[in-house]
């Protein structure tokens, strides 16, 4: 069991990646790719047009075959349970469907040591979490060089959270995983039934079709979830922490972050229109008033144009200190 996840720079080493694999691969490659929910998918027929292997979208439920390349389609989370693939629509992982993370612990779940993952180019840090449950229960972790990928970050947050068993170029990955593909089994130590307890409850939140653990893993945070608004519970693994709620929505610490950012940014966006149309309201009500009347309309008036102006001054600074944040070379 071959599993690929990656994100913005991943198209062109999936590509060379995929076309470097036999028509004989004796494993099923599973493909996890950020894609926008409503935008349709040409990354099947883009891979397909170099592959020697059948690319597809699977259908619920399809069996699993190997040779064959299993496309996630946009909108849905692209898992295994036993021999079939498994489309759904359940929950955001750092805010991604598909996202990579429920894939790789799903085949971690279900296949053990017989797991290769693979991440390739992305920003942030989906796959991490993923990546560490498959080396925990014996598989193997592929990490694509940064030093080439389009957007490091996420290869880089890989090896930094869940460690590797090879960094490679895209170029070398396909021979890897062909070595490692006739293995009738990968040397490494399955660990203790707590971590697969674990896995376990956490595989099955990304699937609607289950019902999702009573007990939450980790413990309650003091943070709500950005796309609920239901307490996050933390999770301490090493040096990822990350935060789930309890109807399944998950993220690392840096996806929280932006989420709250862009939350934050929404709100503050939210006020200055309230302030600006309360502003508004009473200057067009005030000329139907008696004159002190009218006159207390105005200065209220120019109250909350000063409160809009004053949240206007945070936004700005808000945007000069990302950039800075995303660019520090160019501050």
């Amino acid at each position: 069991m071959i599993v690929i996840g990656g994100s913005a720079g991943a198209l062109a080493p999936l590509r060379e990646l995929v076309a470097g694999l036999p028509a004989d691969f004796p494993a099923a490659v599973l493909v996890a790719i950020h894609i926008p929910s409503d935008f349709p998918s040409f990354l099947g027929d883009i891979v397909r047009a170099r592959a020697c292997l059948p690319v597809v979208h699977p259908a619920q439920k399809e069996a699993l075959k190997r040779g064959v390349v299993y496309v996630a389609p946009p909108d849905h989370h692209i898992l295994v349970e036993k021999d079939e693939v498994v489309l759904s629509r359940g929950p955001r992982e750092n805010r991604h469907r598909p996202a990579i993370d429920p894939l790789f612990r799903s085949a971690a779940r279900s296949y053990g040591s017989r797991v290769v993952g693979v991440v390739l180019s992305g920003e942030l840090d989906d796959g991490a979490a993923g990546l560490m449950a498959i080396r925990m229960r014996g598989g193997l972790g592929i990490v694509q060089d940064p030093n080439e990928a389009a957007s490091p970050e996420m290869p880089q947050r890989a090896i930094q959270y869940a460690g590797t068993d090879a960094v490679l170029p895209a170029a070398d990955i396909s021979e890897f995983l062909i070595t490692a593909a006739c293995r009738t089994q990968l040397p490494r130590s399955v660990t203790e039934a707590e971590v697969q307890d674990r896995i376990d409850k956490e595989a099955t939140q990304a699937n609607l079709e289950h019902d999702h653990p009573a007990k939450q893993p980790g413990r309650p945070s003091a943070f709500a979830c950005p796309d609920c608004h239901g307490v996050l519970w933390e999770l301490d693994e090493g040096e990822l922490m990350r935060f789930r709620c309890r109807v399944g929505h998950a993220y690392t610490a840096q996806t929280l972050n932006g989420a709250m950012s862009e939350s934050s940014e929404n709100a503050l966006w939210a006020a200055m229109r309230a302030l600006e149309e309360k502003a508004a309201l009473l200057r067009r009500l005030a000329p139907k008033l008696a004159p002190r009347m009218a006159n207390n309309y105005e200065e209220e008036a120019s109250g909350y144009d000063r409160h809009a102006d004053a949240i206007r001054q945070i936004l700005v600074e808000s945007q000069e200190v990302e950039a800075k944040a995303a660019n520090p070379d160019a501050a």
